[in-house]
């Protein structure tokens, strides 16, 4: 039990008390973790789940919820709180990598998401925000969607975009069929979007709809 532990090994209260950083991958788990099992505590159920990826936490990065709940000790809601946590520093590294990129043409904002979205079997709705140097601020996803369809309300999107202070607007999404012509559904939220960033003084420049192999940029087929 990690209760059982002196008290300065706990991982709770080595992180209180040297940082997060002085913890090892497997005490990181077991904070997340938060209980172990009958006959593991949860640094032993974390130095498991390490162990399992070879001490690789790259692989760790790509597992799914299958592969956690075949170790022995983990269940859904173990596995869901680990994935959500790797998500979590997913998004915050991406956002952190693209954040000051100047965007110049489309191709700056596809060469970024292409990874993201192009293999995504569900379609997700995401908007980058730029300053008046068409600089991003920031990017966030709005909506994820079915395979063919994804709400997006206008309210939302803008409102993030006023919260950031955000000079205009970048809309992208993914088709996963791997087709990048926009459906009627595209086009209309285009012109919504449009339309509203008009109203309040943070234009949507452009809408791309990125495909398997390649992207359609609204703004290149002079849509916008």
């Amino acid at each position: 039990m990690i209760k059982n532990l002196p008290y300065e090994e706990q991982p709770r209260e080595k992180l209180v008390a040297h940082g997060v950083s002085f913890l090892s991958n497997s005490e990181l788990l077991a904070i997340l973790l938060r209980t172990g099992t009958r006959n593991k505590s949860a640094v032993d159920l974390g130095r498991t789940i390490v162990n399992t990826f070879g001490n690789n936490i790259n692989e760790l990065a790509q597992v799914t919820i299958e592969e956690l709940c075949t170790i022995d000790g983990i269940g859904e809601s173990k596995a869901t709180q680990i994935l959500s946590a790797i998500e979590l520093g997913k998004r915050i590294k991406q956002t952190s990598s693209i954040r000051g990129l100047k965007i110049s043409s489309p191709t700056d904002v596809v060469k970024f998401f292409n990874m993201e979205l192009s293999d995504s079997k569900v379609e997700k709705f995401v908007i980058v925000l730029l300053n008046t140097k068409n600089e991003v601020i920031n990017w966030e996803i709005i909506s994820i969607g079915s395979l063919n369809a994804s709400i997006v309300h206008p309210r939302e999107v803008f409102n993030r975009a006023i919260k950031r202070s955000a000079a205009s607007i970048i809309a992208i999404h993914n088709h996963p069929s791997g087709a990048i012509e926009p459906s009627k559904e595209d086009n209309a939220i285009t012109k919504r979007l449009f339309e509203s960033g008009q109203l309040v003084g943070i234009p949507l420049i452009d809408h791309i709809i990125i495909g398997k192999e390649s992207y359609y940029s609204f703004k290149e087929q002079n849509q916008l």
